[in-house]
């Protein structure tokens, strides 16, 4: 056990030494990450008027800022980015075979790496994350149950799974097919709409939000983040958090289904 630790450990020092080779470019997007933040502000209160009174769907105004917001901050905490480029390339390209040639499980390998730069990207998004929620405490409301941040870090890191092998498994179809990024942009589409990165899934007929439930994309930044506003609880809760265990479940089997199937068809020709 201590030796597969300290060797996961020296994969996820090499990717947080990666993530600094070019901190600008690093240090940039991390920043720029809360932009979108500032014009959804802008647009959600020109939508509900000077006063700002209004409720749509249930949510005030001050409680719509306070789902951005904490959506904004889920979204970096466990949006894989570019990881099913990387795999795709490595796959296409090759490099695998020197991987596969390693004491690495390969699923492993990339998990490490995707944790390490999701914390160093979240670590340096936080002093603005922090900023921005200072700007916005009149509409900041904390959980008043302090079991409520339990259950939205056990519902976060279920989100990191399903969105990691989501992501992983999209990579793998590179076995059989030369590009990906097709399938990339729009599976990225259906995703940015019912993760509910757009809106609150609240505001969709219930017809659609009850179908919608039973799909994994609102289990990627909706749910966690009504956990955290306490606008989910008791059986609802439960229920919730069982259909998202089921997803990462379902995920992982997938992406190691297709890793199985994969390397078994997989061909490397040269030195």
């Amino acid at each position: 056990m201590s030796a597969t630790l300290a060797k996961y450990s020296k994969v996820f020092a090499v990717g947080a030494q990666n993530t600094f080779v070019y901190r600008w470019n690093f240090v940039l997007r991390s920043v720029f990450g809360i932009v979108p933040l500032i014009g959804t502000i802008f647009l959600w209160r020109a939508m509900y008027g000077s006063t700002g009174g209004t409720t749509l769907s249930g949510y005030t105004y001050s409680s719509l800022i306070l789902y951005f917001a904490m959506t904004v901050f889920v979204e970096n905490l466990v949006t894989p980015t570019e990881d099913e480029w990387q795999i795709a390339g490595e796959i296409r390209d090759g490099k695998i075979s020197f991987l596969l040639l390693k004491p690495l499980n390969y699923i492993a390998y990339r998990f490490t790496l995707y944790a390490s730069y999701r914390l160093l990207y979240t670590a340096v998004l936080l002093p603005g994350v922090a900023l921005i929620f200072f700007l916005l405490r009149d509409h900041i409301t904390l959980p008043a149950h302090a079991a409520t941040w339990l259950w939205f870090a056990v519902s976060t890191g279920l989100a990191a799974v399903i969105q990691f092998f989501i992501a992983y498994s999209i990579a793998m179809l590179a076995f059989w097919i030369l590009e990906i990024s097709t399938i990339v942009f729009i599976v990225f589409s259906i995703e940015y709409f019912l993760s509910g990165h757009a809106f609150p899934l609240d505001m969709l007929p219930p017809w659609i939000a009850g179908i919608v439930k039973w799909s994994p994309f609102p289990y990627e930044l909706y749910f966690p983040v009504k956990v955290f506003m306490e606008r989910v609880t008791g059986a609802a809760l439960a229920q919730g958090l069982a259909i998202q265990a089921c997803w990462a479940v379902l995920m992982w089997l997938l992406g190691v289904g297709l890793w199985r199937r994969g390397i078994r068809r997989y061909q490397a020709v040269g030195g």
